[in-house]
């Protein structure tokens, strides 16, 4: 019994911190104001997370994180209700030149 006392007392005096993730180009963000979502229906796309105050996006693409900014709520929405999320992706958010959503430092 005391175990268990013990085990759940450290479970709950634990720290709980935000997720950091390492972008490419940006480095370390924290997670702590996205929504992130895992994502198993695309070959291509593995994770999006969405800041909606900010309106900035994060996604994995074959393990690597990229950062898209100013990019809006609707383009997100319609991104995760795509057929196809890795095309959506590729045509509408990264682009040939992916210079429509690039962040500004």
């Amino acid at each position: 019994m005391v175990r268990i006392a013990t085990l759940l007392l450290h479970l709950f005096a634990a720290e709980i911190g935000s997720e950091t993730v390492d972008v490419r180009d940006r480095g370390p963000i924290d997670l702590g104001t996205f929504e992130c979502r895992d994502i198993t229906r695309s070959s291509i796309v593995q994770r999006v997370c969405y800041d909606r105050a900010r309106r900035h996006l994060i996604v994995a693409v074959k393990g690597a994180y990229d950062q898209y900014c100013d990019l809006p709520a609707e383009t997100y929405d319609a991104l995760l209700g795509a057929p196809s999320m890795g095309g959506f992706f590729n045509r509408h958010i990264r682009g040939p030149s992916g210079a429509a959503f690039a962040c500004r430092n």
